[in-house]
C-alpha cells in the first residue's frame, strides 16, 4: 500500500518532468531543431493536421530547417502554416522543399524567452510539489484509517521527499541548461 503510493508519486513526477522537457523543447533557442515546428498545424484537405503528417522536418545547418513536403498539393498550405505560426519564421521555397532560416535572437528576445522558461519551470516545480502533497495526504489517510502506523507514515514521507528533491534537482538542471542555450550567441 505504501509502496503503491510512493511508486505512483514517482511515476507522476517523472511524467511532469517529461512534460516540462517537452514544453522547454518548444522554446526556440537560436539553434535549428525539428521540434520547433512540432506544434505547427497544416490545413490539409479540410482538416488541421500536425506538420509531421504532411512533411518531414530536418536540420540543414545550425540555423536552417528543411521541410520536405510529401504531397506537392499541400506545399502552399505547409508554407502558409509556417508563416502564420507564432514562431516568426519566413520559409523560402526551393522548388521541392522549404528552407526555414532561423533569424538570430536579439538580446531583448533572449530575455523574454528566459522569462518564459522560468515560468514553465515554476509550473513544473508546482506540479511536483502538488504530487508530493497528494502522496502525503494519502499516507495521512492511511494513518487515520489505522492501516499504517505513524512511524511508517514518517518513513514513507521521507522517501516521498527524497523523490521530490531529486525531481526538483532535475528541474533546476533543465532550467540552467535552457538558460545557457538561450544566452549562447
Amino acid at each position: 500500500m505504501i509502496e503503491d503510493i510512493i511508486h505512483d508519486a514517482d511515476k507522476r513526477m517523472k511524467k511532469s518532468l517529461d512534460n516540462l522537457k517537452n514544453e522547454l523543447s518548444k522554446i526556440r533557442s537560436g539553434r535549428a531543431h525539428p521540434s520547433l515546428l512540432e506544434h505547427v498545424t497544416v490545413s490539409y484537405y479540410g482538416s488541421d493536421v500536425p506538420i509531421s503528417q504532411v512533411a518531414s522536418v530536418s536540420v540543414l545547418d545550425a540555423r536552417t530547417l528543411n521541410v520536405s513536403v510529401w504531397d506537392k498539393g499541400a506545399y502552399a498550405d505547409v508554407e502558409k502554416a509556417i508563416l502564420t505560426s507564432d514562431l516568426g519564421l519566413n520559409p523560402v521555397s526551393t522548388g521541392d522543399s522549404l528552407k526555414v532560416p532561423l533569424p538570430p535572437l536579439t538580446e531583448e528576445r533572449r530575455k523574454e524567452l528566459i522569462k518564459v522558461v522560468r515560468s514553465e519551470v515554476e509550473h513544473g516545480r508546482v506540479a511536483v510539489r502538488n504530487i508530493r502533497r497528494d502522496a502525503n495526504n494519502h499516507l495521512k489517510d492511511l494513518v487515520k484509517e489505522k492501516e499504517i502506523s505513524e512511524d511508517e507514515q514518517h518513513r514513507a514521507e521521507d522517501r516521498v521527499q527524497k523523490i521530490t528533491d531529486a525531481s526538483i534537482d532535475e528541474i533546476e538542471k533543465l532550467l540552467n541548461t535552457k538558460e545557457e542555450e538561450l544566452m549562447e550567441i
